[in-house]
């Protein structure tokens, strides 16, 4: 054996020998018993994205006797609980719940961000989603979806929201793109308060998060015009759909899922998707999610990637077209 063929076998060997066993094994013993795993919301504790993730934390844990944290980081649109997870160990131990909020924030906050969503973020799996509500209060004169459209063509409605670039926020440009309207935006620092002026009557119409005003709504407080989905939901069966009301484009979820560090090895992204729809199936989960104004819509990640593609461009449109900046 000449010189130059046994120093291309040290290293081939240094290469692919014991300096790659670690690695290998990692990937092998994934996921390993008692080793904590942080599971970030982007948000504040007790809302629609901590409660599903608290959810399959609790069912992911004891599958795999993991220590699960759910750790809140609130901020910024949800921006701030993202860029930690985007600069988190790709190790499998690392994951991040996201919503609709992010995939319009690609082009809120184009430019902006400390991070590449798209880049330093890798799909796991799509968990559920919640259609929007279209609800105006107990006693308006609108009494159906048309009499929302006719007035909203006459110019004298205003819908208020969230906050720029919330979900409320875009499904209500989709509205206005959709039917040739400029309905007035009216934006709130979170969505108790402008339900509160809804009711009160300082509001005409918001295109609510489902779990936001469905309670107002048996109480008898609003009334619910339509729903933003192909089909009637059980919490709310009397209430049409938007495709029945005349208007299918207008259908929208605020839907939510589990993203993990670019860096994670496809073999444990895999091994994540897996478990995370199956436990997505039980029937405790989808009753529990069903309460909690879910519809459960699991997907792993090579079908969750097309979706968050398509969600990403689809809302970079009408944020584009409406000229919504993030507040």
């Amino acid at each position: 054996m000449n010189r130059r063929d046994w120093i291309a076998r040290v290293v081939g060997g240094l290469a692919f020998g014991p300096m790659a066993m670690p690695w290998a094994q990692a990937q092998t013993d994934y996921p390993k018993a008692g080793t904590t795993l942080r599971y970030i919301v982007p948000f504040p504790p007790g809302g629609l994205t901590d409660v599903m993730a608290r959810l399959v934390g609790q069912q992911l844990g004891a599958r795999w006797g993991l220590n699960v944290v759910i750790d809140n980081k609130p901020g910024n649109g949800g921006q701030i609980g993202a860029d930690a997870a985007a600069k988190a160990p790709g190790d499998g131990y690392n994951l991040l719940a996201i919503t609709l909020t992010h995939a319009a924030n690609v082009t809120l906050f184009k430019g902006k961000a400390p991070f590449d969503f798209q880049r330093d973020l890798k799909p796991v799996a799509l968990l559920a989603g919640s259609p929007m509500l279209v609800v105006v209060p107990a006693g308006s004169a609108i009494k159906d979806f048309k009499d929302l459209v006719a007035l909203a063509r006459a110019g004298k409605l205003n819908a208020g929201s969230s906050g720029n670039g919330t979900p409320p926020h875009l499904t209500l440009e989709l509205f206005n793109d959709t039917a040739k309207v400029s309905v007035q935006h009216v934006p709130y620092k979170g969505g108790a308060p402008s339900m509160t002026d809804l009711i009160g009557g300082q509001l005409d119409v918001i295109f609510s998060n489902m779990p936001e005003s469905i309670a107002h709504v048996k109480a008898g407080k609003l009334r619910a015009l339509a729903i933003a989905s192909a089909a009637r939901h059980p919490l709310v069966p009397d209430v049409p759909t938007t495709a029945e009301v005349g208007m299918p484009a207008l259908a929208v979820e605020n839907w939510t899922a589990i993203m993990a560090p670019a860096a994670t090895p496809d073999a444990m992204v895999a091994k994540l998707s897996a478990e995370v729809v199956s436990i997505m199936a039980g029937a405790d989960i989808n009753e529990r999610a069903r309460t909690q104004g879910f519809r459960v819509d699991a997907r792993g990640a090579r079908e969750f990637a097309p979706f968050l593609k398509d969600e990403v461009e689809r809302w970079a449109r009408i944020i584009s077209a409406a000229r919504i900046q993030a507040d």
